[in-house]
């Protein structure tokens, strides 16, 4: 007997089921049609859910940007040095960004709908407060003397988000997401050397 999903599950399922297609085949071309097909129903029992494509949208830009404010408050814990911090706060955005290959095709899509504006808008409101965290955790680990005291915090920044963006991007052209916690862990540590005081290890 088949066992009847509540919505909210059902509504889970959706979003990821078009998160999922969102990286198979690019966010403008995901219809409800296929979203529908993936799940084994009908477009009437999508639209019970989501009366608009764009309002799975919506609820997928609550959803990715809810991740990224989420990992940076589990990267904050006050009994953690600086950089130990640092590192938390990269690897466990790579690892939402791993289990959601689909958030970078948003940030890059031309053809757009109001339902992918407000992803995007959503995405980026949330790396906003991740550079702030980036930035605040680089700081830190000057004034605590684990890295130079001449390190620019706010070029240190861009320095590790070009190690996350140049995973990103080999990511999204091989469309390969382990890559990014395969490598991840071992190219920060190569950029955070280069930060710390001479002759000592991040």
């Amino acid at each position: 007997m088949r066992i009847r999903k509540s919505a909210e599950d059902r509504k889970s399922e959706i979003e990821q089921t078009a998160l999922d297609l969102a990286f198979k085949i690019g966010p403008s071309q995901v219809t409800t049609g296929m979203i529908a097909k993936e799940l084994g129903l009908t477009q009437p029992a999508i639209y019970r859910h989501y009366p608009k494509k764009d309002d799975i949208w919506t609820a997928i830009a609550l959803h990715l940007g809810a991740q990224i404010d989420a990992n940076i408050a589990a990267s904050s814990p006050p009994d953690l040095a600086p950089v130990e911090r640092l590192k938390k706060l990269v690897l466990g955005h790579l690892r939402v960004v791993k289990e959601n290959p689909a958030l970078p095709d948003f940030m890059v899509l031309r053809d757009k709908t109001d339902g992918h504006i407000v992803v995007q808008d959503s995405i980026q409101d949330a790396m906003v407060a991740f550079r702030v965290a980036l930035v605040s955790n680089v700081k830190n680990a000057i004034n605590a003397g684990h890295f130079r005291a001449d390190l620019d915090e706010n070029d240190a920044a861009t320095l590790i988000f070009g190690v996350i963006q140049s995973l990103v991007l080999r990511m999204m052209v091989t469309r390969k997401p382990a890559i990014l916690m395969q490598d991840g862990p071992r190219l920060l540590y190569l950029q955070l050397t280069g930060f710390a005081p001479t002759g000592e290890n991040p």
